[in-house]
């Protein structure tokens, strides 16, 4: 696409990655842009994300995605609310062994991703329309993450039981969420709050990590 200058992107991409000290493979890397494309060509027809600039998507959807990865570990990961398939879609390219379930309630969310996860060849990925309270899955997860999903009360609430004893809830916020750290439910406690520095982005940036009590 002329509107999708790929060179540079690949360039934005792999300055990020080193600023995350995160070391992706080629094949990965252009996985990630493939993923990028599609996204920026469906944009067009379905508004899957406000961003429209790919260079800033690069920034707001796949570093911001990236920068969770050491804490994803391996196993079963659940992505709920998955929207355009973030941060579950960039976690999966990025760790062929983490095995995701992208979690959406919309139609043509879930059909974007769907497609995503055919043309990619995306095997760890699989792609379910249904609402979280609805949701049940053959086995629990080892990791539950939300992306600017809902509160972390809410989250925890319609969520919490799909996450194994031993495993997390990563809850991916903004600012620093005090308010919604005062108001976690009884069964669950906070690991830590670790910001997250985002290769080109000014905005304030948390990852919430919960457990079981």
């Amino acid at each position: 696409m002329a509107d999708f200058p790929r060179e540079s992107l690949a360039a934005d991409l792999g300055a990020g990655l080193e600023a995350l000290g995160i070391g992706l493979a080629p094949a990965a890397r252009e996985r990630l842009l493939d993923y990028l494309a599609l996204l920026a060509r469906w944009n067009r027809a379905y508004n899957l994300t406000a961003v429209r600039d790919p260079a800033a998507m690069v920034r707001l959807h796949l570093l911001d995605s990236l920068a969770i990865l050491p804490e994803t570990g391996e196993g079963r990961l659940l992505d709920v609310g998955a929207g355009a398939g973030l941060p579950g879609i960039p976690l999966a390219i990025a760790r062929p062994a983490l095995a995701v379930t992208l979690l959406d309630t919309n139609g043509k969310k879930t059909r974007f991703m769907g497609h995503v996860v055919r043309s990619l060849g995306l095997a760890n990925c699989e792609v379910v329309q249904s609402r979280v309270e609805a949701f049940e899955p053959p086995a629990c997860f080892d990791t539950v993450v939300s992306r600017a999903f809902s509160s972390l009360a809410q989250m925890l609430e319609w969520s919490g039981h799909l996450a194994c004893r031993s495993g997390k809830l990563l809850a991916m916020k903004g600012k620093y969420p005090a308010e919604e750290l005062a108001e976690l439910p009884d069964g669950y406690r906070l690991e830590a709050v670790r910001a997250l520095d985002v290769p080109g982005l000014d905005s304030s940036r948390h990852l919430v990590i919960l457990r079981h009590d």
